[in-house]
């Protein structure tokens, strides 16, 4: 069973007369091939100096889709003259991991390591991932895993501990142009292309190499006596979809970038990735419920309308669905990147939930507890109590706190907005309390 989980050798595979993809045609033979990882490849990067010192552990190649990590792995194994055995963890269950160990094992014996790419890593569940520990630390494979999610959410700790994580970068226009030129020599003509459609076909690829080679392989196809320009080649060729999972690490990604954007009050830039998450499929009533809550964290009672308004929008959105209620989202993100920000309440009512956690076994003082039975007024319940309304200004400067707590200062608001009246408010009760010693 050995052989039918091992291709390190271009003689066990079987032959063919089918035509091959471009992709594979062009597939680096050396490291130094490789297109886009010099970050990681170089002499002074983490796999290039673990080649150097000949001292390959066992990896987890962290990436988007199409920049590589593939032909890293199988080029690793060449350079380091092990057997290169590449499974999937969509398609593998327990009984074909063992077989792949035990194969392993019986190479080991013959004097030839292993060098184990495990394709989706993360799609293995807890049990799984355990069961790759002991033959890593006995020598039996070295684990190369692939992986579009983030590792440290998707990844056992012990697998982590024992693995070193290698962040692999989307490809860009530049690196998509080379692996272009590339196509071209290997296929012995250019691309019927003018400069700008050439353009959009490297954007269409959106970062991942294997797209651009398949756009490639598609454009090559076509019987053209004329350079294609980019309206012809958008009508052609479908547009690839941008990489979004609602459920994954770049919906997370997504929406800290349009909060952040919206913290620092930059308009374009939070329409942008409120775009970007629209286009990627995502629930307008999640963007709805997140926008609003950027209104109470970020703005708060620097501007009291802020929330109203995503609310209004909210409630728009309801009214006339897709596409024409998300226009009401968008301009809700703008009011809220152009409105002052203060994050006085947010800061406030996190202190008071400290607060009360420290303190929550404390009475409120006895002059503020009504006294609706004659033993509760003996008991002082009410006793001292100052009707404010009585105050000549409407203020009476009591102490609200429970006895004995030092009074905390839990709400400063910020000189911008309408915070900045309320301060003066706030200000001017702190000054009367202390003069009438409450």
């Amino acid at each position: 069973m050995a052989d039918l989980f091992d291709n390190n050798r271009e003689s066990e595979r079987p032959e063919t007369t089918a035509p091959r993809p471009l992709a594979d045609r062009i597939r680096p033979r050396r490291l130094d091939e490789v297109i886009g990882q010099e970050h990681v490849l170089a002499e002074d990067g983490p796999l290039g100096a673990m080649l150097r010192a000949g001292s390959l552990s066992s990896l987890i190649l962290w990436g988007p889709p199409g920049v590589g990590k593939t032909t890293i792995a199988r080029l690793l194994a060449d350079a380091t003259d092990l057997s290169f055995v590449q499974i999937s963890a969509i398609f593998t269950g327990v009984p074909d991991l063992r077989k792949v160990f035990d194969a392993a094992k019986l190479r080991r014996q013959q004097g030839r390591g292993t060098l184990l790419f495990v394709d989706e890593i993360h799609r293995f569940n807890k049990a799984q991932q355990d069961g790759f520990l002991p033959h890593m630390e006995d020598g039996t494979i070295l684990l190369v895993g692939a992986t579009t999610e983030n590792p440290s959410f998707e990844l056992n700790a012990a697998l982590m501990s024992r693995a070193q994580v290698i962040v692999l970068k989307r490809l860009e226009l530049a690196d998509l142009e080379l692996m272009a030129q590339r196509a071209e020599r290997e296929l012995g003509r250019k691309l019927p292309l003018t400069a700008q459609a050439r353009e959009a076909l490297l954007e269409m690829a959106d970062g991942d190499g294997r797209a651009c080679l398949n756009l490639i392989e598609q454009v090559m196809a076509w019987k053209t006596a004329d350079k294609i320009g980019p309206d012809t080649l958008a009508q052609r060729l479908m547009r690839r979809a941008a990489k979004y999972d609602k459920s994954g690490e770049e919906h997370f990604n997504l929406i800290s970038a349009l909060h952040k954007s919206v913290r620092g009050s930059d308009p374009d830039a939070a329409l942008y990735w409120f775009a970007r998450m629209l286009e990627g499929g995502e629930d307008p009533r999640y963007l709805a419920r997140r926008i609003t809550r950027m209104a109470v964290e970020d703005i708060g009672l620097a501007d009291p309308a802020a929330a109203r308004h995503c609310l209004d929008a909210w409630a728009m959105y309801e009214r006339l669905g897709s596409p024409e209620g998300e226009l009401s989202l968008a301009q809700a993100v703008i009011y809220l990147a152009l409105a002052p920000k203060s994050n006085a309440g947010y800061v406030a009512y996190k202190g008071a939930r400290a607060e009360a956690k420290r303190t929550g076994s404390l009475m409120p003082p006895a002059h503020i507890l009504n006294a609706p039975t004659k033993m509760m007024k003996d008991q002082g319940y009410g006793t001292g109590y100052a009707y404010d309304h009585d105050a000549e200004d409407g203020f009476s400067g009591q102490n609200y706190f429970p006895d004995g707590m030092k009074r905390p200062v839990l709400y400063s608001p910020v000189e911008r907005g309408f915070e900045r009246e309320l301060k003066k408010r706030l200000d001017w009760f702190v000054a009367q309390r202390l003069k009438r010693g409450g």
